[in-house]
């Protein structure tokens, strides 16, 4: 019972509220102002019937499959690469005067700089993939070295006072120590992700893309369908996050159970 309480505190009633507020402002537009809202702001319910009408074809089935599979490559390489960066700038001074400065430029580059220059060096349906990846791994990697640098020191001098092993100490000792911190990142790398997937599919334009789909809702001034593809994303992002967020909580028990 609390949890459908829970569920309907903060998710419907704020959805519920916010639906009520974009359908007013379309009335206000329509019935004060007398301005047509189908191409400035199309009201809820036309947008949710151009979503279904979308949803029951097979193209937008299989847009929607290569959007997220780019987007899913994009966030491994990242992480992967983010995590390995961030635990050898820790490691090795030589890694951290090397790497770290290049890192933190892709970290100050602008999504749309890096897409324009991607688009020169590799496939256009890489684009994306690449994209992402450079805009998540920043992140993972402050992290990750962050959370080796917090590291318990005591906890490091037992280690070595019991002779652990290399790999011991990195399961027991760092890894407990980095997995908030890696936690953290993966949640923020996620949302960072699809953001920069998608502007960077608006920018190279693959054959079946959801960024695709969106550049050419905009060029054909076919506002319902921006809106509602702009909705998938939002909503493919939100089930995305609930299911990484399971999946950490899960990874950080079994953990400590193993400990």
């Amino acid at each position: 019972m609390k949890g459908w309480r829970r569920f309907l505190a903060r998710g419907v009633l704020p959805l519920a509220v916010w639906l009520l507020v974009w359908q007013g402002a379309v009335w206000y537009l329509q019935a004060v102002r007398g301005i047509r809202t189908d191409l400035i702001l199309p009201a809820p319910l036309t947008v949710a019937r151009t979503l279904a009408e979308l949803a029951g074809t097979a193209e937008f089935w299989h847009t929607t499959f290569l959007t997220l599979l780019r987007i899913f490559g994009g966030l491994l390489w990242g992480v992967l690469a983010g995590t390995a960066l961030g635990a050898a700038t820790r490691a090795w001074k030589w890694a951290d005067w090397l790497f770290s400065p290049a890192i933190r430029v892709i970290r100050a580059t602008p999504v749309a700089s890096f897409s324009l220059l991607v688009i020169l060096w590799v496939v256009t349906g890489w684009v994306p993939v690449v994209v992402s990846g450079l805009m998540v791994l920043p992140v993972v990697w402050g992290n990750v070295s962050r959370g080796i640098a917090q590291t318990d020191p005591l906890l490091l001098e037992a280690a070595r006072a019991y002779r652990f092993s290399r790999w011991k100490t990195v399961r027991l000792v760092y890894a407990p120590s980095v997995l908030p911190y890696f936690a953290s990142a993966c949640h923020t790398s996620l949302g960072l992700a699809w953001k920069a997937g998608v502007a960077a599919e608006v920018l190279c334009v693959p054959r079946l893309a959801i960024g695709t789909q969106v550049y050419f809702s905009k060029i054909y001034l076919e506002t319902p369908a921006l809106f509602a593809w702009t909705l998938v994303v939002l909503i493919l992002s939100f089930l995305l996050e609930r299911a990484l967020g399971s999946l950490l909580v899960r990874l950080e028990g079994g953990m400590r159970h193993a400990d």
